[in-house]
């Protein structure tokens, strides 16, 4: 393997940390695929109206749509009688129905984005405390391999912190707090 200017392994030919990295990569973002894959037909449904209905092009055919009625409905056009004069009952009726409809199918697409989102919260909890643990660890061994050379760190305020194991249950106990205090 050929080293590089600087004397390290490009990172394509390093151990299998470049592997287990893209690896990690694929995993997390396969649970969003995996979530859409396993969508009911209601999901499917209601993402695909979401992407269709909240576009420029559905905007202009609401725009165009009311324009045309309440041209009509005001009698700018003589050949076609007014059939919901002002103040526009029927139409109100249907822009009502309409917003009601639209608002349910963005509510399905948000909650199932948010079952996704809950996922990889989790996720990124479980990572980063295996991750916390992992930092200590080494850290641990930093402060031996010190020692073994002659340097005390024992009164080295930072690093005995480091080295004290975190306390999740301290930490949800305080954010609830917080969060309580704030609702």
């Amino acid at each position: 393997m050929k080293e590089s200017k600087n004397g390290y392994l490009p990172l394509s030919d390093q151990s299998s940390y470049h592997r287990r990295l893209k690896s990690r990569r694929r995993v997390i973002k396969s649970f969003e695929e995996k979530a859409n894959a396993n969508r009911t037909q209601t999901d499917r449904l209601a993402d695909t109206l979401t992407k269709r209905l909240g576009s420029m092009f559905f905007l202009g055919v609401n725009v165009l749509w009311f324009v045309v009625w309440i041209t009509i409905n005001i009698g700018l056009i003589p050949a076609i009688p007014a059939f919901d004069p002002f103040p526009f009952g029927l139409l109100t009726m249907i822009v009502s129905l309409e917003a009601i409809c639209l608002a349910i199918i963005v509510l399905i697409s948000q909650n199932r984005s948010a079952k996704i989102d809950d996922i990889r919260a989790e996720t990124a909890l479980q990572i980063d405390t295996i991750a916390e643990e992992e930092i200590t660890k080494i850290i641990e061994l930093q402060v031996l391999l010190l020692k073994k050379n002659g340097v005390d760190v024992s009164k080295d305020r930072e690093i005995q912190e480091m080295l004290t194991p975190t306390d999740a249950d301290r930490i949800e106990t305080t954010l609830k707090k917080q969060f309580d205090k704030s609702t």
